[in-house]
């Protein structure tokens, strides 16, 4: 057994010999460093990945390299919505919306939508959006930007008002535009 012996003084009649239990010590050191080990990953999942080279395919190019990659990037402001269409960089067109939101309830859950802004997406996509269709399985692409201090539920509306537009893909409708975060 694991002990620390302690001789008490020689003053005294009898010698007394005492022993300290060193067990719970090292049980309670392997507990801690159990622990601090098991938060430091907990640490880790908790986080959001991204990178800068968000949006951007991880594959390379393999048909159609020539053909102009179309966007369309949504920015949220405190007063209103920017849509900005871009071939590769390039500005094409650019219009902005109100950001007046509207709360409905459905199933006893109170929802938040933005009607104005899913009109105007699904007209922009009918207008320029290069994938339409039924046969081409791409998808257009849209670039949701959002403040850091947006409420959750704003952006979930925001992304609900740009999913909205369908088209068809096959014999299923689905939506027109794939959505991804801009990290800024």
């Amino acid at each position: 057994m694991a002990g620390v012996s302690v001789e008490s003084g020689k003053g005294g009649r009898k010698q007394l010999d005492s022993e300290i239990n060193m067990i719970p010590m090292i049980d309670l050191l392997m507990v801690t460093i159990s622990f601090l080990l098991i938060t430091a990953v907990w640490t880790h999942m908790a986080r959001v990945e991204s990178s800068a080279q968000v949006p951007g395919s991880p594959e390379p190019c393999l048909a159609d390299c020539d053909k102009p990659d179309r966007k369309l990037h949504v920015a949220m402001d405190a007063t209103k919505f920017t849509l900005t269409w871009k071939d590769n960089g390039k500005v094409v067109r650019s219009s902005e919306v109100p950001r007046q939101s509207r709360a409905t309830v459905d199933n006893g859950h109170k929802t938040l939508r933005f009607p104005e802004l899913s009109e105007r997406v699904a007209a922009e996509w009918r207008e320029l959006g290069q994938h339409r269709d039924a046969t081409d399985k791409a998808l257009d692409k849209v670039v949701v930007h959002t403040p850091n201090d947006a409420p959750y539920t704003e952006v979930v509306a925001m992304i609900d008002a740009v999913s909205a537009p369908q088209r068809p893909l096959g014999s299923q409708k689905v939506s027109a535009l794939t959505v991804t975060f801009a990290a800024d």
